[in-house]
């Protein structure tokens, strides 16, 4: 292999992996800021939009001090915050190592569309999880 092979070899394969290292990188970014600037001081982020018209909780409420918790490894913190988000962060940390790794072998990622099977499932989880967590017996499930 010539040494203009290997270069181009090296170049494809850091722009493959350019969207994965980017989403990482903003990733990262949005942890060491919730690291830094502490969600549960008042007046460092505004309110969930949603909650400060309803009253009632969101999925995501939580998230911000979730992160907090997990960037000062404190994972039965962040659980009692927002267990969703916690739950799902390893199935996310696996679809992004697939990806990562079929960029790096020149394989693409299947845009393929899960089973809509799959889709309602989550979408189900997402609202009982939203409903029950705003009830008197799933405050266990509230920020």
């Amino acid at each position: 292999m010539s040494h203009a092979t290997t270069e181009r070899t090296g170049t494809r394969r850091l722009r493959v992996l350019l969207p994965p290292l980017g989403v990482a990188a903003v990733t990262c970014s949005a942890f060491v800021v919730a690291a830094v600037v502490d969600p549960n001081e008042p007046g460092h982020y505004p309110t969930c939009p949603f909650l400060w018209i309803t009253g009632l909780y969101c999925p995501g409420c939580g998230t911000l001090r979730t992160m907090h918790a997990l960037a000062h490894l404190d994972p039965v913190a962040a659980l009692g915050l927002n267990p969703l988000l916690v739950v799902m962060l390893p199935i996310l940390l696996f679809w992004w190592g697939r990806w990562v790794v079929r960029a790096w072998r020149g394989r693409p990622m299947s845009t393929a569309v899960p089973h809509p099977a799959w889709l309602w499932a989550f979408i189900v989880v997402v609202m009982v999880y939203w409903v029950v967590r705003n009830l008197p017996f799933g405050a266990f499930l509230a920020p």
